[in-house]
């Protein structure tokens, strides 16, 4: 976007990154951050872990913000699997429910949901991808009022799609389904209004858009999702007063803390919270904007005689992810060895080569890609 956000990432000085749907390289402040609160366990034990557990507090009002919902409505956990297996586990489950989905989801999306279908004999409805898209009608007709969850991706990984999820969750709602929302792949190149959109649940993790360390997953429960989701994972950290090490048999926390099970990764947090406040600095509009503007560039630049757009580019429906397809049939992982080899990083998706910009890239790291396809 400029010059001074780019200088934050090393990673640009001798690489052309293009993949933070994968994982998003960190920026320095994040770096050293990580670095100093392990010199101060080092340097100093517990004597400032009322600090730790602030700069988590910080993070979580941070994130809370970019999907404009309450602080007490979100829950760290380790990843976006483990924030879906919350969910799925927690609900009481009744022969003759389904769920409905997307085939194309993500695995963190499908595995829990499988295992619901496998133990309860849950019946798991998926619609099929067609042509890069996920087609609505087709998920909204699977719906019926055996319905307890409809669940898909804000952003699908392998395609880029943007879902219309205040249309989806109308459908949900309408049978009183619980609508939850894979948000990993947008949070970060976009702000969410989660409240607005419908959204009952959602999870996520640091790692992609929020140029963040690994490790930091995150749950966000409406007020009635956490009426429906019951905590099966508690710890001490899950109650009224953690630090009431007698009162045995005190109350879970009446917010989504309550699916916090114990002491998180701090020395992530101090990391995760540099790398948030470089986003909300910069602007979630701003980002999506220049998103906007790179992937725009890249799609009427590429070569259309070699290279197919899978990725739909309609109004509601594009993302900051753009996917191609060689139409001579040239294996993805070719084309991304030989990207790789020119230091331009992208990924191989299935039968498609995956672009994904970020803050730090600039028009000219698309034109290199342009320039390098084969």
């Amino acid at each position: 976007m400029n010059a001074q956000i780019r200088s934050l990432f090393p990673i640009t000085e001798h690489t052309v990154y293009l993949n933070s749907a994968a994982v998003a390289p960190l920026p320095t402040a994040a770096i050293e951050a990580v670095n100093w609160q392990m010199n101060d366990v080092a340097t100093n034990g517990t004597r400032h872990y009322s600090d730790w557990v602030a700069t988590k507090g910080r993070c979580r009002k941070l994130l809370a913000a970019m999907l404009s919902v309450r602080d007490e409505q979100v829950a760290f956990v380790r990843n976006t699997s483990d924030g879906f297996s919350t969910i799925a586990n927690g609900l009481t489950w009744n022969p003759g429910d389904n769920i409905v989905s997307f085939a194309g989801e993500f695995p963190a999306n499908f595995y829990p949901w499988r295992r619901i279908r496998d133990e309860f004999g849950v019946e798991l409805r998926l619609v099929d991808e067609i042509d890069g898209r996920v087609d609505v009608d087709s998920l909204i007709d699977a719906i019926d009022s055996n319905t307890r969850v409809v669940t898909i991706s804000a952003v699908q990984f392998a395609s880029g799609y943007r879902a219309d999820l205040e249309r989806i969750a109308s459908a949900a709602h309408s049978v009183d389904s619980l609508f939850c929302v894979d948000i990993i792949q947008g949070v970060g190149a976009c702000g969410f209004d989660l409240p607005a959109l419908g959204v009952d649940a959602a999870c996520g993790a640091s790692h992609k858009w929020l140029c963040a360390p690994e490790g930091c997953g995150y749950i966000y429960l409406s007020d009635k999702a956490r009426g429906r989701v019951s905590p099966t994972l508690t710890g001490w950290i899950s109650v009224d007063d953690p630090w009431d090490f007698v009162d045995r048999e005190q109350g879970l926390r009446p917010t989504a803390l309550a699916w916090e099970s114990g002491t998180g990764p701090a020395s992530l947090f101090y990391g995760m919270e540099q790398s948030l406040k470089i986003l909300t600095e910069t602007g979630l509009n701003n980002i999506e904007r220049h998103l906007k503007s790179l992937t725009d560039q890249l799609c009427d630049s590429i070569d259309s005689s070699k290279y197919e757009i899978v990725s739909s580019r309609a109004d509601g429906e594009a993302s900051q992810i753009v996917c191609i397809r060689h139409r001579d049939g040239l294996h993805p992982n070719a084309i991304a060895a030989k990207l790789d080899a020119d230091n331009i990083i992208v990924s191989p998706r299935i039968d498609r080569v995956r672009v994904a910009p970020h803050l730090f890239n600039t028009s000219e790291d698309i034109d290199r890609l342009i320039a390098a396809l084969p």
